[in-house]
């Protein structure tokens, strides 16, 4: 008796030990250096100068609490302060002069998945080599606050190329997680939140499948929507081709990377298919509609294009678009 062909399997994650990052991240270093990626308000300046706090003055971000001292301003006594302690205290102020980047990675198992020319994995390494790369400098600072689905931890956010190119390298070499279950993209986001940061911009990197429905609420939205009345937000997608579609392949066994769950599809049924697709077009327009609402920009990287080309398209339309609200007068 002939043995059955067995049915593909798709989307399981490989272990560390069996694949890791290959996309060669240094080779675009001359093209992104010469992208000025001058992160502004809304990501291309609709403010004078690159960063806040530029104007003279005592700033806005608060600082220690001092003992009050005869004529201070009293508008800025800190009374919590006054009130434990009982004497008067003051609340000082801080220009920020330096750019701060927080960088929110989802590892978890759903990115360690690619059928195209690399794993969405490494889409998110080159994401972040991209922007901190270009955010990196005249003093800026920039951390990370990293999760595989699993455990989570905090690259505090530090000044210096050495610590980019170290903050690039402790994300690369975060091991894959068998499965999901534990800190998940909206734990993250609100790790962001509270403690409150000092304004600048949060970039997060995701796929941003956190096994809701197209008719669902998107649970992120809310902690995202939260840190834009502080923080300029860019979220960036990773996504592979047969996220969004299926091919005639036959019996095809496919796993959930985060739970284990298997679920076998014929594919060879242009039914399926189709629904597969329209499904996949309505999560997907999801997600972009919650980036939207939330305020943030969205860049959409592809595991079967070139992630350059797609950094170079989004910047240029970026700029193209504040230039024509300016001239608007979108304020």
């Amino acid at each position: 008796m002939s043995e059955q062909p067995r049915p593909e399997v798709v989307g399981a994650a490989p272990l560390a030990t069996e694949h890791g990052p290959t996309l060669d991240l240094h080779s675009a270093d001359e093209l992104l250096r010469r992208l000025e990626f001058a992160v502004r308000n809304k990501l291309d300046g609709l403010l004078q100068g690159n960063y806040l706090g530029l104007v003279p003055g005592p700033g806005s971000e608060a600082g220690e609490s001092r003992l009050y001292v005869p004529g201070d301003d009293v508008r800025r006594m800190d009374w919590p302060v006054t009130a434990r302690t009982t004497v008067p205290h003051t609340r000082q102020t801080v220009a920020d002069r330096e750019l701060e980047t927080w960088l929110v990675v989802d590892l978890s198992p759903s990115v360690d998945f690619g059928t195209a020319l690399t794993e969405k994995r490494e889409l998110v390494l080159a994401a972040i080599t991209t922007v901190v790369h270009l955010t990196v400098r005249g003093g800026n600072r920039v951390g990370a606050v990293v999760g595989n689905g699993q455990d989570s931890y905090l690259v505090p956010a530090r000044a210096g190329r050495a610590h980019g190119r170290h903050l690039v390298r402790r994300i690369a070499t975060t091991p894959r997680a068998a499965s999901g279950g534990g800190k998940n993209l909206t734990s993250l986001i609100e790790s962001i939140r509270r403690p409150q940061r000092r304004r600048g911009l949060v970039a997060v990197v995701s796929d941003f499948l956190d096994g809701s429905g197209a008719a669902d609420p998107v649970p992120w939205e809310r902690p995202l929507r939260g840190l834009s009345e502080r923080h300029q937000l860019l979220g960036i997608e990773v996504l592979d081709p047969r996220e969004l579609e299926l091919t005639a392949a036959g019996l095809v066994t496919f796993v959930d990377p985060e739970t284990g769950r298997q679920l076998e599809v014929q594919t060879s049924d242009a039914r399926v298919r189709a629904r597969y697709a329209a499904a996949a077009a309505a999560q997907r327009a999801q997600i972009a509609r919650s980036l939207r609402h939330a305020g943030a920009a969205h860049l959409q990287l592809r595991t079967d294009r070139e992630w350059i080309s797609d950094v170079v398209r989004f910047v240029v339309a970026r700029r193209k678009f504040v230039m024509g609200a300016v001239g608007a007068g979108v304020r």
